[in-house]
């Protein structure tokens, strides 16, 4: 006769789908805004120098600063990367939107930063250029701080239509609270609003990347300590209950009814 047993399996199912992926992206907003911040600050006092000799008295830092907003690149990538099996059973052109914003996002910090980097050639040459014209080294510094606001700007760009795409997102499945969904939907919109208009010519300062700002450093805290909403019906890997039964085969030299 066959033999069955009932084993009692642990439930392995998480109350928190994607719990991981939530800490990992909260992790990478709160670090994105500190080391964007720290390289902003080193590279601007620098850049902000009156002649590009001062560029080459302070290449290291320069670069050090460089090296920051280029980890911000795989940051950004890494965003996309992680939200996309989030996003897709919800709707996988969004997904697929928020992956390749996020990407070209990130290709334009890496031209910015490499903009940045070709200042420390010609801080030296105007340093050893000593009592020679060196005009057209200013001007050529001049050229490339304005190229590379220009793809900080386009970058900026890139991330409110990321954000919109995300935040959208985020109202429609209640993966966040819908009130968080909205903040981030205006913040983002003023982010993209207020860097097109940079790239027109309108001084802002930078303040349309406060509201914004402020969104990633809440939502950040936000999925640390309490992930995705469970209402949103994520799906999860396939797991056994606790009642599950378990059929084990017939012992050797049984008899078989």
């Amino acid at each position: 006769m066959q033999h069955q047993s009932e084993a009692t399996l642990p439930d392995r199912s998480s109350p928190k789908p994607f719990r991981t992926t939530a800490r990992i992206v909260g992790v990478l907003y709160l670090a994105g805004m500190v080391v964007g911040i720290g390289g902003n600050v080193l590279i601007q006092s620098i850049l902000g120098a009156p002649d590009p000799s001062t560029i080459a008295a302070n290449s290291m830092l320069l670069a050090m600063g460089v090296v920051l907003w280029l980890s911000t690149v795989a940051g950004d990538a890494a965003h996309g990367i992680l939200m996309f099996p989030v996003l897709k059973p919800h709707s996988e052109r969004a997904a697929v939107g928020y992956l390749g914003a996020r990407i070209i996002d990130a290709t334009f910090i890496a031209v910015m930063a490499l903009l940045i980097l070709i200042q420390i050639p010609v801080g030296i040459e105007y340093l050893n250029a000593g009592s020679s014209d060196t005009s057209y080294l200013q001007a050529l510094s001049t050229v490339l701080t304005k190229a590379n606001l220009y793809a900080y700007e386009f970058a900026m760009i890139t991330v409110g239509v990321a954000g919109l795409i995300l935040c959208s997102m985020f109202y429609r499945t209640q993966l966040v609270p819908r009130l968080l969904a909205v903040w981030g939907l205006i913040g983002y919109a003023i982010l993209l609003l207020g860097s097109v208009l940079q790239v027109l010519g309108f001084n802002l300062n930078s303040i349309q990347a406060i509201p914004g700002g402020l969104w990633e450093l809440f939502i950040g805290v936000w999925l640390i300590a309490k992930g995705f909403s469970v209402s949103s019906q994520l799906p999860s890997e396939p797991t056994s209950s606790s009642t599950t039964p378990v059929v084990t085969p017939p012992l050797v030299g049984s008899a078989a009814p």
